[in-house]
């Protein structure tokens, strides 16, 4: 049974990047939410570090999905991978989670750091992050993200 969702963005990223690149993330931006919304929606939101953050990779197109398997970064070092091995936006809802640090909640405006998101970036949903809801047990991944991702966080080039 195919069953569609409908949703609308809560918001949308402000500042920040304005070019996407696969890495060098950090930087600050706002996460601006929909004016409409009471300011009670952030009531107590800036007693937590980091939020959890649902956003679309709305520059991507839908032709660049790739339901195959690949090197990530199409990188012959790295093991051809399927597609939801990636975290990219060849996804099938070229949808992305990520986990920036909340510096300041002003209004309806959420200031973040570390968020991998570019300006315009539609935000469908958002919470705080709890640790007691993060992974459980040892995380066991590959050799070939940590390599890959080395300069994922790091500052622009020098």
């Amino acid at each position: 049974m195919t069953q569609t969702l409908e949703i609308r963005p809560i918001g949308y990223v402000v500042g920040g990047r304005s070019e996407v690149s696969d890495d060098r993330w950090s930087g600050t931006a706002v996460i601006r939410l929909n004016p409409e919304f009471p300011a009670e929606v952030v009531q107590g939101l800036a007693e937590f570090s980091h939020l959890l953050v649902v956003w679309h990779f709305h520059r991507a197109s839908p032709a660049d999905v790739a339901l195959h398997a690949r090197s990530p970064r199409n990188d012959p070092r790295w093991p051809a991978t399927g597609t939801f091995v990636h975290r990219n936006h060849r996804r099938p809802n070229q949808l992305a989670q990520s986990f920036p640090r909340l510096l300041e909640v002003n209004g309806l405006d959420l200031h973040v750091t570390d968020l991998d998101a570019v300006d315009g970036s539609p935000v469908y949903d958002l919470a705080p992050y709890f640790r007691e809801m993060g992974p459980r047990g040892p995380v066991r991944q590959p050799a070939w993200p940590g390599e890959m991702l080395t300069d994922y966080w790091a500052g622009p080039p020098s």
